[in-house]
């Protein structure tokens, strides 16, 4: 063989080895399987329910769109069943954080269960203490009479980036031990009614059964607990939601200390900033959580923050969308003085606030809208003027009732029949009088108008 074509072959191997050493290569999720698969458990758990059992004794109710239905229907002059008890069974997962029996799963796996039942790899099966569940955050701590268990390392979320491989292992449908594997879709995300959570999401392929089982990343290490999806039809649709692990993690351990869970609030209703309220508050671009109502006799109320203040940054981290303050809110030790920077006419100002402890039930301003004749006002816009009387029953010290809105800048800002109007252009509005005063003097570039809606305060942008 000729020197030429040694080194030719030479340098063909040493291609070949760079762009091997290059390519992108997959995890080894078997190896993450093997070894984490027995720290993951199996919980069903039952319930018992009440309820009036069809006279026909099929035992099946009635299904909306099911022909059949009006086979289950109650005959004219046929006595009503008595409520009959009933065992609810379900299933989920979970996974072990401690070797002597802790265990952490989600709170709608075990919420309301009567018994709890965890199975481990080894077909060992324990009845389970309930120590705590907090329905916020969806999250339980199990307790099971074990010592010596294997148990999962917990990595952390921040470490964790759009396009990261990711590892499920859980129950679905009752399959034990099944994993699946995607990558991270978003991080932070906001779901609704989970205001407190800032979600992982996924196309891990999740379905019923895998609730409350680890999300792990390459690492083997758990970051998140599968908790919800996103479906039209009850199955996997392509878009999964973990709950941060360092935030289930916190949970469980204030579960296992006090057996409850305490979360802090500063009081004010917010809402994003869109490009049109950016420009109304003198902002250079659309970013923030806009207060939009301090509520009354809250941590906000003793403090200078007032509707219209724009928080951008909350004890050093910033707040790009209005759904980045409340898990940082909600994480804060009660009794916390935050410090917040808002931005005010424009600009930068610097406000304390001592966080509270979240009430129970939350104050309201807010009530049904009274009836009385209207007064035409301009911008398409119909209002009326409220007596002391009204303004008491609504919970307003001031603002004009929005009796009829025709096509005009009024509609196109978004202002809808039954809204208050509080302030225009950060002036208090009490009257039609003092309204249309004030309008004369607007520029014709955007101005916030704040309004009461639905028991709710919110800034619209109104552009004369």
């Amino acid at each position: 063989m000729s020197a030429q074509r040694i080194l030719l072959m030479v340098w063909l191997l040493m291609v070949s080895a760079i762009a091997y050493a290059d390519s992108p290569q997959l995890p080894d999720f078997a190896r993450i399987v093997s070894a984490n698969r027995r720290a993951v458990v199996n919980i069903s758990s039952t319930e018992v329910i009440k309820r009036v059992r069809p006279n026909f004794g099929f035992g099946s109710p009635s299904v909306p769109g099911n022909p059949l239905n009006k086979f289950f229907q109650k005959l004219p002059g046929e006595r009503e069943s008595a409520p009959q008890r009933f065992v609810s069974k379900s299933l989920g997962s979970g996974f072990i954080i401690a070797s002597d029996g802790y265990i952490l799963t989600c709170a709608h796996v075990i919420n309301h269960a009567k018994r709890v039942i965890v199975k481990l790899t080894n077909h060992h099966d324990y009845v389970a203490h309930v120590v705590g569940l907090d329905t916020k955050s969806d999250v339980a701590l199990l307790k099971i009479d074990a010592r010596g268990l294997p148990i999962v390392k917990i990595g952390h979320p921040s470490d964790i980036h759009v396009g990261d491989w990711v590892l499920a292992i859980g129950a679905p449908f009752g399959f034990e031990n099944s994993a699946t594997a995607g990558i991270v879709s978003a991080v932070g995300r906001n779901l609704p009614g989970s205001d407190y959570v800032p979600f992982i999401q996924t196309d891990v392929p999740i379905n019923p059964g895998n609730s409350g089982g680890p999300l792990f990343n390459i690492s083997g290490q758990v970051i998140g607990i599968n908790s919800q999806i996103y479906s039209r039809t009850g199955g996997f649709m392509g878009l999964s939601f973990a709950i941060p692990i360092n935030l289930a993690m916190r949970i469980g351990h204030e579960l296992r200390t006090t057996g409850r869970v305490q979360w802090a609030w500063l009081g004010v209703t917010i809402q994003d900033v869109s490009r049109k309220l950016a420009e109304s508050f003198q902002l250079r671009k659309p970013y923030g959580a806009l207060v939009s109502e301090v509520l009354p006799n809250s941590p906000a109320a003793h403090s200078t923050l007032e509707a219209g203040d724009v928080i951008v940054r909350y004890d050093g981290h910033p707040i790009v969308h209005s759904s980045d303050l409340p898990p940082l809110v909600g994480l804060t030790p009660v009794g916390t003085q935050a410090r917040l920077k808002v931005m005010r006419d424009g600009r930068a100002h610097t406000v304390f606030v001592t966080v509270g402890a979240l009430p129970q039930v939350l104050p309201t301003t807010f009530s049904k809208a009274p009836s009385k004749p209207r007064n035409a006002a301009s911008l398409g816009l119909a209002l009326r003027n409220l007596s002391a009387r009204q303004k008491s029953e609504l919970g307003v010290s001031a603002g004009v009732f929005v009796e009829d809105v025709n096509a005009g800048p009024g509609a196109k800002a978004g202002i809808s029949p039954g809204d208050v109007i509080l302030e225009l252009a950060g002036h208090p509005v009490d009257s039609v009088h003092s309204f249309m005063t004030i309008l004369a003097k607007l520029p014709t570039t955007p101005v916030p108008v704040l309004i009461h809606r639905g028991g709710a305060a919110v800034f619209l942008a109104l552009t004369k």
